[in-house]
């Protein structure tokens, strides 16, 4: 993948790949991209346990995450299980990250009106990730994968 370092070209590309600019694929994207800062960019090297189901528009946290860290279903590093959490778990080689959409994000976005929808992926792109997400690290890989 060609290196992107430009806000709009990131969300341009994530807008062709996905379809549309939605909050939800625009969070998976976020996760992915701090996955990528805690674990390294090298997507044969890590792994990713994505929550949220196949349902739209949860799901769309599966676009962004692959979008941004790499992680597929193709290349069989990414799973999904159907837990209806927008939560994703990715861990390469000893150490593991989770993160969580916060509460508070999840119902502002369950709520947010179609016409705005567009401006509100963008404030989320924009968001400091501790204001968005819960962040746990670990050393070890997590249990559940």
């Amino acid at each position: 993948m060609r290196i992107v370092k430009n806000k709009e070209e990131i969300l341009n590309r994530l807008t062709d790949f996905h379809g549309h600019l939605g909050p939800y694929v625009v969070v998976g994207c976020r996760m992915g991209m701090i996955a990528n800062n805690e674990l390294g960019d090298d997507p044969f090297e890590k792994k990713a346990v994505v929550e949220t189901g196949i349902g739209p528009p949860l799901s769309c946290i599966v676009d962004g995450v692959q979008f941004s860290s790499g992680c597929t279903l193709g290349k069989g590093n990414l799973e999904i299980k159907d837990k209806g959490e927008p939560k994703v778990i990715f861990s390469a080689e000893e150490k593991s990250v989770s993160i969580t959409l916060r509460e508070k994000t999840w119902k502002k976005i369950d709520n947010v009106e179609d016409e705005i929808l567009e401006q509100v992926s963008r404030e989320i792109f924009d968001a400091s990730s501790n204001e968005l997400f819960h962040i746990e690290t670990k050393d070890s890989e997590f249990s559940e994968l």
